[in-house]
C-alpha cells in the first residue's frame, strides 16, 4: 500500500485510513476480518473517536498484539446534544480536552496516540488555550501530534499564528470533507467541506494534509441511494460527475469508486483517504485505487462536469 511521509511522527503513514465509526461488537467479527486484512496489505492507519460509540473498544479488541507500527487517530471535543431544543453544546476547552483524551487511551489500551483531533470547532473560544493544551499533551508523551476536524482555514490560519509565536507544534493535519462530489447541504452539524476554490487554494498552499471523510461521497459512485445519500449529494451535477467517472472507468478498467478516489489522490496536496469498507472486496477495490492512473486529461474530464 502506498504512503506518505509525515514528519510529525516521523515515519510513514499508508495513504489509505481504515474508518472505525460503525464498528460495533455486535460485528466484531467482521470488524477483526477488516483490520487483519488491512494490516495485511500493508494499512497502518485507523480513524476512531470519543464520538463513535464502541469504535475505539472495538478498534482495541481487534488490534491486539499488532499495535507496534499502528497510527492511531482518535478524535476529542465532539459537541453534546443540549437537552433542550436539540442545540449543540460545544465542549472545545482544555477539561473537555483533558477528560476525552484519557477515556480513548484507556478504552484503546494505550499509553499515548499518533494523532489526536479535535473533533469540532468552537469559534467563539480564543485558539491559543486550545492549542496550549494540546501541545501540553503532546509533551507529556499523551499524543505524538495534534489536528483539527471541521476547523475552517481561516481558524487553521489563526492557530499557526500562535503557535509560530509561542514556539508549538502546531496542528498537523486537518480533516474535513473531499470528494468528487460537491454536496448540498453538511451530512451532519457543523462539518466542513473543502470543495470550494479558495479551501483547495489554501490545502495546496500549506500542503497541509487533509484526511478525507467521505472521499467517495458515502457510496453515491457506487449507486447508494439511500435516503442521506440523496439528500447529500444527488444533485444534477453530481450524477453527472458519477456518469463521467463510470466511463472513465469503463476505459481505464477500473470502478467509478475507484476513479472518485484516484480524483482525490491526485490532488496537489497531501490527501489521506479514510474508507469504511464493509467487505473485503470494498477494501480491496480502495486500495486498488491507490495505483490508479488519471492523466491531465482524465482530470480534465472529471472536472469539467
Amino acid at each position: 500500500m502506498h504512503s506518505l511521509r509525515l514528519e510529525p511522527l516521523g515515519r510513514d503513514v499508508s495513504r489509505l485510513v481504515l474508518g472505525t465509526a460503525k464498528w460495533t461488537h455486535a460485528e466484531r467479527g467482521r470488524a477483526q476480518e477488516l483490520a487483519d486484512a488491512f494490516l495485511d496489505l500493508g494499512g497502518t492507519a485507523f480513524d476512531t473517536g470519543r464520538a463513535y460509540g464502541e469504535s475505539e473498544s472495538v478498534l482495541a479488541a481487534c488490534l491486539g498484539g499488532r499495535r507496534t507500527g499502528v497510527v492511531l487517530l482518535t478524535k476529542a471535543a465532539h459537541h453534546d446534544r443540549a437537552s433542550e431544543g436539540g442545540l449543540l453544546a460545544r465542549r472545545v476547552t482544555p477539561t473537555e480536552i483533558a477528560g476525552d483524551l484519557a477515556e480513548s487511551l484507556e478504552t484503546l489500551g494505550t499509553d499515548s496516540v499518533e494523532i489526536l483531533m479535535l473533533h469540532r470547532d468552537d469559534p467563539s473560544k480564543p485558539v491559543g488555550p486550545i492549542l496550549d493544551a494540546l501541545e501540553e499533551h503532546r509533551r507529556a508523551g499523551r499524543i505524538r501530534s495534534y489536528g483539527a476536524s471541521n476547523w475552517t482555514t481561516a481558524r487553521l490560519d489563526e492557530a499557526a499564528r500562535h503557535a509560530a509565536e509561542h514556539g508549538l507544534q502546531g496542528f498537523t493535519t486537518s480533516s474535513v470533507h473531499l470528494s468528487l462530489a460537491d454536496w448540498t447541504e453538511p451530512p451532519w452539524p457543523e462539518c466542513l467541506d473543502a470543495r470550494d476554490t479558495a479551501s483547495l487554494a489554501w490545502y495546496e498552499r500549506t500542503q497541509t494534509p487533509l484526511v478525507s471523510w467521505s472521499p467517495a461521497a458515502a457510496g453515491f459512485f457506487a449507486g447508494a441511494a439511500d435516503a442521506d445519500v440523496a439528500r447529500v449529494f444527488d444533485t444534477a451535477a453530481n450524477r453527472e460527475r458519477r456518469r463521467r467517472a463510470r466511463a472513465a472507468a469503463q476505459r481505464l478498467g477500473a470502478t467509478p469508486t475507484q476513479v472518485a478516489l484516484a480524483w482525490l489522490l491526485h490532488r496537489p496536496f497531501p490527501v489521506l483517504p479514510v474508507v469504511g469498507p464493509r467487505t473485503f472486496a470494498e477494501l480491496r477495490e480502495s486500495a486498488e485505487a491507490l495505483t490508479l492512473e488519471l492523466t491531465e486529461d482524465d482530470l480534465a474530464f472529471l472536472e469539467a462536469a
